[in-house]
């Protein structure tokens, strides 16, 4: 959203605001401020009050096609506004995300991309986004957020990749002039699979963005992520354990025994069906998935209930179409890989909340 004479802004990253009068250079603006002074700021520190979409992709970014070097102040009594925050019950819970878009998807190889900070819920946010940097770290980008709110961290390049392999979010959640249930504080470390850039496939449909993109998840529904570490030992055994799978006897499609808390589905196509001709891979993709909402669907009163749904590695069409799934249409159940010892990487346990 392009800032212009007579907004109303307010600072990102500290207190205050007021009327923007005019621009010095093309990255600054003029702010007047309660008592009627002028002050220079940044355009990407400033945010004008009572938009719904503060900083959006890079097309939308605030631009100044004309710099006014002198600047004309022009005196105006405006009425007080209020930032008027709508909450929803769901943004009771903190929902965290960062996500990444290519800024030229058609040219992959070459395309720089931009970083967001989103923020899904009733709750303000201050935060500070950091890169690990051999065995310490460097602050990225810090700042306030404002609540269901997404926010543009910086853009860079391919030659930047090795440094964001390691990034971690820390945050601290409140409400302006008003009572809130307390969160704690948050401090989550991701990996980020930086092979997945050069990818245009990786890059998906959601909720956040018309154009496509990589969305990792930082806090679901006030729990924050926990990556699983595992050491080259165990990460060995697995393998050879999937191989193991891999070669031994489908098992049927079919729950545990009754008394089991975790409920098993395979959603390999031969264990769903006996004869598979004259099915596409697009008639094979929707029987899986229509398996998997039927399951879900049988038990979405049952609060608690852990189900593994089985769905091999193989390219990960399956994979990914259920995760887009359970992002979209089941956000409110919280769902992780399954015991890679048992099922090596082939498995998602969903537990129904």
């Amino acid at each position: 959203m392009a800032i212009k004479i007579g907004d109303k802004v307010r600072f990102l990253n500290s207190v205050g605001g007021g009327i923007v009068r005019g621009f010095q250079g093309k990255d600054q603006v003029l702010v007047e401020d309660e008592d009627g002074f002028d002050y220079p700021a940044l355009i990407r520190e400033c945010v004008v009050v009572g938009s719904d979409d503060m900083q959006v992709h890079s097309d939308n970014r605030p631009k100044v096609k004309k710099p006014v070097e002198t600047p004309v102040v022009i005196k105006q009594e405006e009425p007080e506004e209020k930032l008027v925050v709508r909450e929803t019950p769901e943004g009771e819970r903190l929902n965290i995300y960062l996500a990444y878009l290519p800024v030229d998807p058609k040219a992959m190889q070459q395309s720089r991309y931009e970083a967001y900070f989103i923020n899904d819920s009733n709750y303000c946010l201050f935060f500070n986004y950091m890169n690990r940097q051999h065995n310490s770290w460097m602050s990225r980008y810090h700042g306030l957020i404002e609540p269901n709110t997404k926010i543009f961290l910086e853009e860079f390049g391919k030659e930047d990749l090795n440094n964001l392999e390691r990034v971690c979010v820390q945050c601290i959640a409140f409400k302006k002039d008003k009572p809130y249930s307390l969160k704690n504080s948050i401090s989550v470390e991701l990996h980020l699979d930086t092979v997945k850039f050069y990818k245009l496939h990786c890059f998906l449909e959601n909720d956040f963005f018309e154009e496509d993109a990589l969305v990792y998840l930082v806090v679901r529904q006030d729990v924050p992520e926990k990556e699983l570490l595992v050491s080259a030992a165990e990460l060995q055994e697995a393998m050879l354990q999937k191989k193991q799978v891999d070669k031994a006897p489908a098992r049927a499609a079919q729950p545990k025994k009754d008394d089991s808390p975790i409920l098993e589905i395979d959603l390999h196509i031969h264990e769903l069906l006996d004869n598979t001709n004259g099915l596409s891979n697009t008639d094979i993709l929707n029987y899986q998935l229509e398996k998997f909402h039927e399951i879900l669907a049988r038990y979405a009163n049952k609060k608690g209930q852990k189900i593994v749904f089985i769905h091999g590695k193989g390219d990960g069409v399956l994979r990914k179409s259920i995760e887009r799934e359970l992002k979209t249409r089941y956000k409110q159940y919280y769902y992780q890989d399954a015991s890679f010892r048992e099922y090596g990487f082939g498995a998602t346990m969903v537990t129904i909340k």
